[in-house]
């Protein structure tokens, strides 16, 4: 079922991120995660893609099983890194065989200790290009990315806004954000964008937060600000994981319960492959089932 049919729909959507293990990660671990958040009843599960194509082939094994085993829809990601249009092509047959008709076209991030995105000849430099190609491929569902607080290679919120306008008119039929924690910026970010003339539904992407090691990275990929209240706690309770992570818990339940009674037509949670703290936030966040009239077109 194509990710913009969901949407359409009146139902609330939910769903959730995982990612390919390491080349000498235990995929069976990964492959357990995923039954275990599929007790949530999620409306798709996105499946990142390494860099170059690093986990490419494990990706679509991923994705694969999701969809095509336990019957749960996927959203395939992909980007523009170190491939040419020609190797994009075999990526989206390969998809095709596979059943996976919906993708979140990025442009991705820098290879390895890169420091500047670089256009691989032959390849694409920008996301709104990689969605013309795909649109061009066949009949798949293109989502792409949101910045609430501006990706972090913008000159301004404009151009970045600019940016995120060409690629919906490209044939992007929905948005998943990047991370952010003050909801705040999440509401301007949509109200913008509505202005802007880009009416397609925005998904706002949550990350919980459980420990101050995981900040530098990411504040580095999402340019996000983290509130004071949440890091203070989280630095206090540094030596103690299970009080560190009730804090994050509780500071997602709220991010997600505010974001609900305003209008958000869903939200997707970044997993980072554990299936326990993301229970634990919705068994205590009341998701409701249908959204109203109002929230319909995004």
């Amino acid at each position: 079922m194509k990710i913009s049919d969901i949407l359409a729909s009146d139902r609330f959507s939910l769903s959730f991120e995982v990612f390919p293990p390491k080349r000498d990660g235990n995929i069976d671990n990964l492959y357990k995660t995923i039954e275990e958040l599929e007790t949530a009843h999620p409306d798709f599960i996105s499946v990142t893609y390494g860099a170059g194509g690093g986990t490419r082939d494990t990706t679509v094994e991923i994705a694969s099983k999701i969809k095509n085993v336990l019957g749960v829809e996927t959203l395939a990601h992909l980007t523009c890194v170190q491939a040419t249009s020609a190797d994009i092509a075999d990526i989206l047959e390969e998809f095709k065989r596979n059943n996976l008709e919906n993708i979140l076209a990025l442009r991705g991030d820098p290879p390895g200790d890169a420091e500047m995105f670089v256009k691989t000849a032959g390849g694409f430099g920008f996301a709104n290009e990689l969605v013309n190609f795909i649109r061009s491929q066949g009949d798949f569902c293109i989502g792409v990315a949101g910045y609430p607080e501006v990706h972090i290679e913008a000159p301004s919120a404009e151009a970045d806004l600019e940016n995120l306008k060409r690629k919906v008119d490209a044939g992007g039929e929905f948005i998943i954000t990047q991370v952010f924690f003050e909801n705040d910026a999440f509401y301007r970010f949509r109200d913008r964008a509505l202005k802007a003339g880009i009416n397609v539904p925005v998904i706002p992407g949550i990350f919980p937060i459980f420990n101050t090691k995981q900040i530098p990275k990411i504040t580095e990929l999402s340019n996000s600000k983290i509130p004071s209240s949440l890091l203070d706690k989280l630095e206090k309770a540094s030596d103690r994981p299970e009080e560190a992570e009730k804090y994050g818990v509780e500071f997602a339940v709220r991010q997600g319960a505010d974001l609900v009674r305003n209008d958000a037509v869903g939200l997707h949670f970044c997993s980072m492959n554990r299936s326990s703290h993301v229970l634990k936030i919705l068994s205590e966040l009341e998701l409701p089932r249908r959204r109203p009239a109002r929230q319909q077109n995004g």
